[in-house]
């Protein structure tokens, strides 16, 4: 599988490149999987505890490679590999060491590092291979951090903050969360946070961004208060978050509500869902069902099929276990239209172009863009639909597989064994088989509460304007549902780079202001804050 085959158009920063169909097709497993011992092989003259990271050469640019490696006192290792602008966190990686030469294998995405150590100890140099790639790499030691001082004194959040557990009856699965609510009296109106498939923790944690806990502080601060929870096979949480479908979110999520009915600082009345990608449709699942929130908010929730969805993302098939460099050259070739077409506005602006002329410059490089990556996208359905349909409409596994094996040998002959197993073996996980089936605008009639729908304009995951229009379509019925797009927000629901502060000297991503704004502003015009 290849690291950075699915690198998605420029976001205005480099944070904004990243892998999503693998953030939605191997999270679920990396996750879970967590950290996993394996066994030393020499102690060789330094230790190999610590983070070791270096740029991995890519077509148009380089990723950063993280390798975080822990040393017990038994001789065992924990070893994670990590991509983070692509939203690759935790995959288990073996290590094994034979004096100076140390190899890396990270198995589930087909990835290995063989690199030899410096006589100083604080570099390893070799090569990283995967299948139909290799490339240089150098990888620099960190050393892990000596424990610090005490910090000064830093002062609590003005809100409560409560460690809670609640249940899924139904499934008989614990759950154990955080309730934080703003000081004062109540009752508060609150929402529970559901986040996008994959196994994530109650922050909604992608690197070092955390979109639900920021939402959780912002609207906490501002009145609102919020419950929080990690994923099935997260934390505490019991199952296995690559066996979760739809449905047995929905019954997570029914559970939530149920549990803040009972708390007597929250309005019964007016306790929501608000939903990150699948947790947005989880939410009008939800709402369909009975007892239902008061109200719901998405942010880019899905009003496509299923199938529709995962044949469109780059890393479902091929583009998952091969090097690749379509998107990729998206980025390189957006980038330079962009430049291309800034320069002639300039020029049209110093020739004394109004604003008009320059507004309809601007629109057409945009028109172009959309255009050509458009085009890429239909090629990719083209060549991943076949396979899709195969495991639509083949129910069982091994049979599945077979057929898979077969036609992908055919698109791509002479490839590894390993490869064809790697993407077969993918396309045939239980989650993979649920989301196929899953059709979000069949239940969307039976929604009757308020529905605000959220999408940013530079989210590739999904079109803002497919989607949208169909999820507002389906909710035809629905006496209240706002839908907007937000300017320069992608499917992070990060805001452009001039919005990121400052911390410790660098720019660091953080939660659309725009957006933050347009959840606080309508919760509270449905239910204004307790005095």
């Amino acid at each position: 599988m290849t690291i950075y085959t699915a690198i998605s158009r420029l976001q205005r920063a480099s944070f904004y490149l990243k892998l999503p169909a693998l953030a939605r097709l191997l999270v679920v497993l990396l996750l879970l999987a967590g950290m996993q011992p394996v066994q030393a092989q020499g102690p060789g003259k330094y230790s190999l505890e610590g983070e070791w990271k270096g740029p991995l050469a890519v077509p148009g640019g380089s990723l950063p490679i993280q390798l975080i490696v822990t040393e017990l006192a038994s001789g065992n290792r924990f070893a994670v590999l990590n991509v983070v602008p692509q939203r690759i966190n935790r995959i288990p990686t073996t290590v094994e060491q034979r004096g100076d030469t140390v190899l890396f294998v990270a198995e589930q995405v087909g990835c290995r590092f063989k690199g030899v150590r410096t006589p100083e100890g604080n570099r390893l140099t070799g090569i990283w291979s995967q299948p139909g790639y290799q490339t240089a790499l150098t990888l620099e030691f960190v050393p892990p951090p000596v424990a610090a001082a005490p910090k000064s004194f830093k002062f609590p959040p003005p809100y409560r903050v409560q460690e809670v557990k609640f249940a899924n009856e139904t499934d008989k699965i614990a759950f154990a969360g955080t309730l934080t609510i703003p000081a004062g009296e109540g009752p508060f109106p609150a929402v529970a946070l559901l986040s996008d498939w994959g196994a994530q923790d109650q922050d909604g944690r992608y690197g070092d961004y955390k979109l639900l806990g920021g939402l959780a502080d912002y609207l906490t601060r501002r009145g609102i208060a919020v419950l929080r929870f990690p994923d099935r096979g997260v934390g505490e949480t019991g199952s296995r978050t690559e066996l979760t479908s739809p449905e047995d979110r929905t019954r997570d999520a029914q559970a939530a509500l149920q549990f803040m009915r009972t708390q007597p600082l929250l309005d019964g009345a007016n306790l929501g869902l608000l939903g990150h990608g699948e947790g947005g449709n989880v939410a009008l699942l939800a709402a369909g069902r009975p007892l239902p929130p008061a109200f719901v908010i998405t942010l880019a929730a899905a009003g496509q099929s299923g199938l529709e969805v995962l044949s469109a993302q780059p890393a479902v098939g091929w583009h998952a276990a091969m090097a690749d460099t379509l998107l990729a050259r998206t980025t390189r070739e957006r980038a330079a239209t962009q430049a291309t077409g800034q320069a002639r506005v300039e020029k049209m602006r110093s020739s004394g172009a109004n604003a008009a002329q320059l507004q309809i410059q601007q629109e057409q490089v945009f028109l172009r863009q959309r255009a050509e990556e458009k085009k890429r996208l239909e090629a990719l359905a083209r060549e991943q639909r076949p396979l899709l349909d195969i495991v639509r409409r083949t129910p069982d596994d091994a049979t599945a597989r077979d057929l898979l094996l077969q036609a992908l040998r055919t698109q791509r002959p002479n490839q590894p064994d390993s490869a064809y197993a790697t993407v077969a073996d993918r396309l045939t996980t239980p989650w993979t088989r649920s989301y196929l089936r899953f059709y979000p605008q069949q239940e969307l009639a039976a929604v009757q509460c308020p529905v605000l729908l959220l999408h940013g304009t530079d989210d590739l995951l999904l079109s803002p304007d497919v989607n949208l229009s169909l999820l507002t379509k389906g909710l035809k019925g629905t006496k209240l549902v706002e839908s907007r797009q937000l300017a320069g927000v992608n499917h992070l629901f990060q805001g452009p780079a001039n919005e990121w502060p400052l911390i410790d000297g660098r720019q660091s991503p953080a939660v659309s202001t725009a957006a933050l704004d347009a959840i606080r502003s309508w919760i509270q015009a449905l239910a204004p804050p307790a005095k």
